[in-house]
């Protein structure tokens, strides 16, 4: 359905205020021809007056716009003679002083008021009976007031459409940029679900079928259990694939039904998977948490942990999950070979910086130590991807989390996510 154009936008009380105008001139005119009937039924006058009176009637209820001139010219000549002829009919230019002034423009309904006024007064002053200096006074009085009126509401009828138009357009403008926000919001979402899920699954299977490969002639029973690992990995990460199309909770979580018991299996299937001795520990009573901040810190562990199997080169890692009254903290912890966050450039191995550089970063950019983590620094944690870190903090920043990493070269890395608990 195509939208009118806020400029031609139609005024509702158009129409109606249109039919009341010509209801009352029309019943001002047979009031007037009323009163001249009563008093000068027999001037011969009078079948011209009757004539003219119903042939402007009719024509002011043909319908046509007061906006056509011609129209408009007609009605002010027929009325005009028929004042000239009986000035009983000047009340009927009430309701012509306002379809003037709707009918044309400031600068020349105006001065055809002042002549409609002036029409008024001298035929008034036609009347037997004297000079009566209210029929001199009244109606200038009466027009410049109802002049004034009209001019005033036009303008401030004016104003309100512009205002209303204006605040229609930026509804609009914002409706806009709601939805391209929307958009970038969606796909930063897809991103980050498809690097902690998709894109960590086929590192993992790209690895082991490499080290099939190698071992393949010399360890043929080696090189089937790499195999038989990366099988397993597809068909979790198409578990995961079709949840995530579904927009659904992890598979870990959905089949542990919490994440005490989802972190405790993620656990056993990396030590059991890569032969990284990891572990898995509860430290306080577990308290409710929604299940968008269990998937997160699910998340996170998983790509914590896929950062040390590819790249700390540790032997032993840990997760830890405390419940600290008002939250929870994820720690995931290894012994691997560690790095400098502010020294660790794009492209460096992990561990590629001076003895005793010490690094922690938060999600606010902060660094204590040596350096700065900048873009470039968040790429050694994740090695060649860079979207490690990204993807744990916009998740943490959409429930209010923060991300801490703690790391030195020789001293292994810490990586902390910490989520408010509701209610608490």
């Amino acid at each position: 359905m195509m939208r009118q154009p806020l400029s031609r936008a139609v005024d509702p009380d158009a129409g109606w205020l249109t039919v009341v105008m010509r209801l009352a001139f029309v019943l001002l005119l047979g009031t007037s021809l009323a009163r001249y009937l009563a008093h000068h039924l027999s001037s011969p006058l009078t079948p011209w007056v009757v004539g003219l009176s119903l042939a402007l009637a009719v024509g002011h209820l043909s319908g046509l716009s007061e906006r056509r001139q011609p129209w408009l010219a007609a009605v002010l000549a027929s009325w005009a003679v028929l004042v000239l002829m009986a000035p009983s009919f000047a009340w009927c230019a009430v309701p012509l002083v306002y379809t003037v002034l709707r009918a044309l423009p400031p600068r020349a309904a105006i001065p055809l008021v002042t002549a409609l006024t002036v029409l008024v007064v001298v035929s008034e002053l036609r009347l037997p009976g004297g000079f009566d200096p209210t029929m001199l006074l009244l109606p200038p009085a009466v027009a410049a007031l109802a002049t004034a009126v009209f001019l005033y509401m036009q303008r401030q009828g004016a104003r309100q459409r512009k205002l209303i138009i204006d605040l229609i357009r930026t509804r609009r403008e914002l409706a806009a940029v709601e939805r391209r926000q929307g958009a970038l919001a969606e796909r930063e979402r897809l991103s980050v679900e498809i690097h902690d899920t998709l894109a960590q699954g086929l590192s993992s299977q790209r690895m082991l079928l490499q080290a099939a490969e190698r071992t393949w002639e010399q360890d043929p029973a080696a090189a089937r259990g790499h195999v038989r690992t990366a099988a397993a990995i597809a068909a979790r990460n198409l578990a995961e694939a079709r949840r995530f199309v579904h927009d659904l909770a992890p598979a870990d979580l959905a089949e542990q039904g919490t994440l005490e018991a989802a972190l405790a299996a993620l656990a056993d299937r990396e030590a059991a998977e890569s032969g990284l001795a990891v572990r898995f520990h509860l430290d306080g009573a577990p308290a409710p948490m929604p299940t968008a901040a269990q998937a997160a810190l699910l998340r996170i562990a998983q790509g914590a942990l896929a950062n040390t199997r590819e790249h700390a080169r540790a032997e032993h890692a840990s997760i830890t999950l405390s419940y600290l009254g008002d939250q929870a903290v994820l720690d995931v912890a290894d012994d691997g070979c560690g790095f400098t966050p502010g020294r660790s450039g794009r492209g460096e191995r992990p561990g590629r910086a001076e003895p005793g550089d010490r690094g922690t970063y938060d999600d606010r950019g902060a660094l204590g130590g040596r350096g700065a983590l900048g873009g470039r620094g968040e790429r050694a944690v994740d090695g060649s991807r860079g979207h490690g870190l990204p993807a744990m903090r916009a998740r943490l920043r959409q429930l209010g989390g923060t991300l801490t990493v703690e790391s030195a070269p020789g001293e292994g890395t810490v990586v902390s996510a910490a989520i408010p608990l509701e209610g608490r």
